[in-house]
């Protein structure tokens, strides 16, 4: 690994010890520093305790949080079991991407025991955890969502439990969403349509968006979807899936800010063509 990139992800050398092992664990994290560590612990959040104070996060993953998602506790206590059982009292290897650390000061990264066991993958196959992408990073999602669908298939942990199925963005009424506000939900359906209105992208499941499933892009995000090529607005008639915490803004609600945090469960829209005439006709009409 050159050095540059050890200081592009481990930052300054005090924060760090150095990083063992820089061969790439899997091919999607090609880019990742290696670390390895001595697990001591887990916190009752699934934060893993590491030899020498420090702490790491299983990035790109959300374990159940029991009653602070209005959800049974069973499955919050299986996976932090499930957790320990894998890697309390191992070595583990670390692989981290930019930006290292949350605001906490926790190392953020795609975690393995020996050669074969990726404990995301472990807790996902299981039912134990289901993805989710903060706005700056996403690591290896196409290898996670396979692994949380694997789990999702089988009917495996979390996926037997009413408070954690995928919602159907056109059930989503006020009389069944209320409950739901505040807790982090994956959601699914077709897009009614799409639009952009002073910056801000509407992406509506349904024909009144006063009412209806919409999630919604600010326009300080949108920049990441550009950098990728995607035009919010091409996904009109696309079915997709979503995932985030359920707000409410006239109807129900997510803001989306990672475009790893899309799946797309159809054909993909037909890529956009920057032409004067094209940007004309994509222009917001009622919204």
């Amino acid at each position: 690994m050159r050095t540059s990139l050890c200081a592009l992800v481990f930052g300054l050398a005090a924060m760090l010890p150095q990083a063992a092992g820089a061969e790439a664990l899997l091919p999607c994290l090609a880019d990742a520093g290696v670390l390895t560590v001595q697990a001591m612990g887990i916190g009752n959040d699934g934060t893993l305790e590491l030899d020498g104070g420090r702490e790491a996060v299983l990035e790109g993953i959300r374990l159940p949080l029991g009653a602070a998602e209005r959800a049974p506790p069973e499955y919050a206590e299986a996976a932090r079991a499930a957790l320990r059982k894998l890697a309390v009292g191992r070595t583990l290897k670390l692989a981290i991407l930019a930006p290292a650390r949350d605001r906490y000061g926790r190392l953020r990264a795609q975690i393995f025991v020996g050669k074969d066991t990726w404990l995301q993958e472990e807790l996902l196959q299981a039912g134990l955890a289901r993805v989710a992408f903060p706005p700056d990073r996403a690591d290896c999602p196409a290898m996670l969502y396979a692994a949380e669908e694997a789990g999702r298939f089988l009917g495996a942990g979390l996926w037997q439990a009413r408070a954690y199925a995928v919602r159907a963005a056109d059930a989503l009424e006020a009389g069944n969403y209320r409950p739901l506000l505040g807790t982090f939900q994956v959601v699914e359906g077709r897009v009614a349509n799409a639009a952009i209105k002073s910056g801000r992208a509407y992406i509506n499941f349904g024909a009144d968006p006063k009412t209806d499933f919409t999630v919604t892009i600010a326009p300080e995000d949108r920049k990441a979807f550009r950098a990728r090529g995607i035009d919010p607005r091409l996904l009109t008639g696309q079915r997709i899936r979503v995932r985030g915490i359920l707000d409410r803004y006239n109807g129900p609600e997510i803001v989306i800010a990672n475009p790893d945090m899309i799946e797309m469960l159809g054909p993909l829209p037909p890529p956009q063509v920057a032409t004067k005439k094209k940007k004309a006709r994509t222009d917001p009409g009622s919204f």
